[in-house]
């Protein structure tokens, strides 16, 4: 590391590689601090890896424009850049009469958004889309699909290192001071020893611990800092073979959009996540929360076996929204906001968190020209 850096990126999952990546096309030097070995481990690597259309969002929120925009740039980047994914498309099923009408507001959601190839499907229809389905109306998003995230997340440090951007793993930000030229970073090796350097542009994109960065920068208003709420949702893998071709989720509800059916890239069908409030980060899963999957799972596949799921894995969002309040919107924090130059703090980033990632890192370019 030099003495003087220009742009430090704490973090480097799906969102921090991306904008590491943007600021090294743009001619940047970026530094991007690592706490873990490797690249992604924590909200990156646990999630449904779905490119999500852009509908459930409030119109002209960030989460619906960087949606519907990062949306295009991610197929088109995947494609050119060898990673792989599909466009299995999605059913959002209503399984009761009363539900229909979600549905048509979702379609109405968006088209707002520029989502402008939803199909509205009886219930024959949707049946003979999915034989193994039970709905009385269903949704049919066909700009949906599914990436593989590390293949995403290699690419995008790949093109970053090629700029001559540097990610330092095991490298912990431990506090940061606001000086005339911009900060002074303290941070701890691999080893346990510290080192100092400074930074004319930090971009807080910690995820899970953008807080706690936040927090550690001296002179920094700590009631600018949203309370983080940890959102953990467990996935099920299904033994046997694929019941649906395409993704199947519910109505949303209040925080969170279902339970729903997803397959991964080999075909391995799997439904999660479910949504628990939690205090710590732990990503066992419990097997007993399989009962409640069971339930859910046939109001819209009755013929769901006994015994047919197994714990998969666990993932964990930063929520900015306390419990039973509606989806918030990204959190964005710019010198507008607190007043001090060169530092943007990036909250409550997760879904769309992966299909937004490139058009977000723009986004945070944007806000320092």
């Amino acid at each position: 590391m030099s003495d003087i850096a220009d742009v430090v990126v704490v973090g480097a999952g799906i969102v921090g590689l991306a904008i590491t990546r943007a600021f090294a096309l743009a001619g940047r030097e970026v530094i991007t601090l690592e706490a873990a070995d490797s690249i992604g481990t924590e909200t990156s690597s646990r999630n449904s890896e779905v490119i999500h259309a852009g509908i459930y969002y409030p119109a002209d929120s960030l989460k619906a424009l960087l949606c519907v925009r990062g949306k295009k740039q991610l197929y088109d980047y995947a494609a050119s850049h060898g990673v792989d994914y599909r466009r299995v498309r999605k059913l959002i099923v209503a399984t009761t009469v009363d539900e229909i009408s979600i549905l048509h507001q979702l379609r109405q959601k968006g088209r707002r958004n520029g989502v402008d190839d939803l199909e509205l499907l009886a219930r024959d229809e949707a049946v003979k889309l999915e034989p193994n389905l039970r709905c009385e109306a269903a949704l049919l998003s066909p700009s949906t699909g599914i990436i593989d995230s590390h293949g995403l997340m290699l690419a995008l440090q790949g093109d970053a290192e090629a700029q001559g951007a540097v990610v330092a793993f095991l490298t912990r930000l431990r506090s940061t001071t606001i000086v005339d030229e911009g900060f002074r970073l303290e941070v701890e090796n691999q080893d346990g020893s510290a080192a100092g350097f400074d930074c004319r542009v930090l971009i807080n994109a910690a995820g899970l611990h953008a807080q706690e960065v936040a927090h550690d920068i001296g002179g920094f208003d700590p009631a600018l800092i949203p309370q983080r709420h940890l959102a953990k949702g467990s996935y099920f893998s299904y033994r046997g073979p694929a019941p649906f071709k395409t993704l199947i989720y519910p109505v949303p509800g209040s925080g969170s959009l279902g339970l729903h059916y997803t397959l991964d890239l080999g075909g391995q069908p799997r439904f999660g996540p479910d949504h628990q409030i939690v205090d710590t980060l732990n990503y066992d899963v419990d097997p007993w929360r399989a009962n409640q999957f069971y339930e859910v799972i046939r109001k819209f596949y009755p013929d769901l076996p006994n015994d047919s799921l197994s714990p998969a894995y666990a993932g964990i969002r930063p929520k900015v929204q306390k419990p039973g309040q509606p989806i918030q919107d990204f959190v964005f924090q710019d010198e507008k906001t607190h007043g001090i130059p060169g530092l943007i703090n990036l909250f409550g980033i997760e879904s769309p968190g992966l299909t937004s990632c490139l058009a977000l890192a723009d986004h945070v370019v944007g806000l320092l020209n």
